[in-house]
């Protein structure tokens, strides 16, 4: 049977923890701030969100067609061959036609594209790094619990 403390401090409790659409919005604020934090870590300071963001995808999943890249990135195709045509000017990508449908083109990493995706990962890893150092062990476990549970988010 409850008493009227059990009661109130269940009040309490219930009071002083965040709803989930609080909880939610303030995780999504935190998820946010740290993402941009960690993209300003870049080996080239001139490179968009964008431009870094495919050529990463290309290592890690090798050569795509123009449409492929956009649908990934959720663009249009004019803004993504925007985005294609300044890569290859700068040397980080490559077109070649595909070998059995004239129609498409593969646009894949250069060495120098492959060499701004590896720099532009340590630089972060690295940034990460140093700010994980100012965590106890503790909190470095529940950091990990967290990226498993926000890979777990990001799945879905």
């Amino acid at each position: 049977m409850s008493t009227g403390t059990d009661v109130a401090a269940s009040a309490a409790a219930s009071a002083a923890t965040p709803g989930l659409d609080e909880q939610a919005s303030n995780l999504r604020m935190a998820v946010l701030r740290f993402s941009r934090r960690l993209r300003a870590e870049r080996a080239v300071d001139t490179m968009s969100d964008g431009q870094i963001a495919v050529l990463g995808w290309l290592r890690l999943k090798g050569p795509h067609t123009l449409s492929e890249l956009a649908e990934r990135e959720r663009v249009s195709a004019p803004s993504m061959n925007r985005t294609v045509n300044c890569l290859e000017e700068w040397g980080y990508i490559t077109r070649t036609p595909d070998d059995t449908d004239r129609r498409k083109v593969n646009i894949a990493l250069s060495d120098a594209g492959r060499d701004v995706v590896t720099e532009t990962a340590r630089l972060r890893d690295a940034w990460l790094e140093a700010a994980l150092s100012e965590f106890t062990p503790a909190e470095r476990v529940t950091l990990a619990q967290a990226a498993g549970l926000l890979a777990r988010i990001a799945d879905r």
